[in-house]
């Protein structure tokens, strides 16, 4: 089953989202938004910026 981007409204009146995996575990979720259409829009900015991303390893 594929991931998918869910978006709701926090305590706060705010819109966020979340990206869930197949078996429903959170594995990414978004700042807050003032409107429903600006958290949608980072779902697709996500998903535009993971396509063919690269996995780093960073040192400290």
């Amino acid at each position: 089953m594929a991931g998918k981007f869910e978006v709701y409204q926090d305590r706060s009146g705010k819109y966020r989202f979340r990206l869930k995996a197949g078996n429903g575990e959170v594995v990414a979720s978004g700042e807050a938004y003032e409107t429903k259409a600006s958290a949608k829009e980072g779902c697709e900015a996500v998903k535009r910026a993971s396509d063919g991303a690269s996995v780093v390893e960073v040192e400290s």
